[in-house]
């Protein structure tokens, strides 16, 4: 081999090096920070984690778990949800952001659940994809958290700490998925999904973070 060739392969080899030990680092802070992180949304069953998560999308988990309550009470099935007419569900949800296409979301899922998926919500993410209002990190959050199926979503706080971090390019969304991916564990891809959400927005945030103020961030550049 050419001495342009080894010094290529030595190069590649130290920046998997330095991915690897990267990710441990944050890994083995964020287990010490949350051992046993809680997932954030409230719900009793498949149908209204489907509805919680999907609710979340730009919304606050708190402003969530305000609506679901009275949500849910009225209708916790796909089955009940579809029988409602879309004024009660925009009425309960109208607080949330972007209601009106959320309640309108919620009425075709339930009714596409009830029509091809017998009342019960599909536990394949292709099937959860092809649902009214779902995209891939609500699918991706339901086959780990109602399924418990191998999968990392990536919302805008792992997106944007992945590449605060140096473990991905943060091209978009779907790289920085791909590359948390193959740095850590099959494992423990569940855990971190919630260890980074919640790091985020307690200790690296964008407003109280510059790369090199927080714990993980300081670690990392020190």
């Amino acid at each position: 081999m050419s001495s342009a060739g080894k010094a290529s392969r030595n190069s590649s080899s130290k920046k998997t090096g330095d991915l690897q030990t990267r990710a441990k680092v944050v890994q083995k802070m964020l287990d010490q920070l949350y051992p046993n992180p809680p997932p954030p949304l409230n719900s009793s069953n498949d149908f209204e984690m489907l509805i919680a998560v999907m609710l979340s999308a730009q919304a606050t988990d708190v402003q969530v778990n305000k609506i679901t309550p009275a949500l849910f009470n009225r209708a916790n099935s796909a089955e009940k949800m579809a029988k409602l007419n879309l004024d009660e569900i925009l009425a309960l949800v109208k607080s949330i952001n972007y209601a009106p296409t959320k309640a309108k979301h919620i009425k075709m899922l339930s009714e596409k659940i009830v029509q091809e998926h017998g009342g019960k919500v599909p536990n394949t993410i292709d099937a959860l994809e092809d649902l009214p209002g779902i995209g891939h990190k609500t699918a991706s959050v339901m086959m780990i958290h109602a399924f418990g199926q191998p999968a990392f979503p990536v919302d805008t706080h792992i997106h944007r700490l992945a590449a605060r971090w140096k473990l991905s390019s943060g091209k978009n969304v779907q790289t920085t998925e791909s590359d948390l991916k193959a740095v850590f564990p099959e494992s423990s891809w569940a855990k971190l999904h919630l260890q980074i959400i919640y790091y985020g927005r307690e200790h690296c945030s964008a407003r109280n973070c510059d790369g090199f103020s927080c714990p993980i961030c300081k670690k990392l550049n020190s």
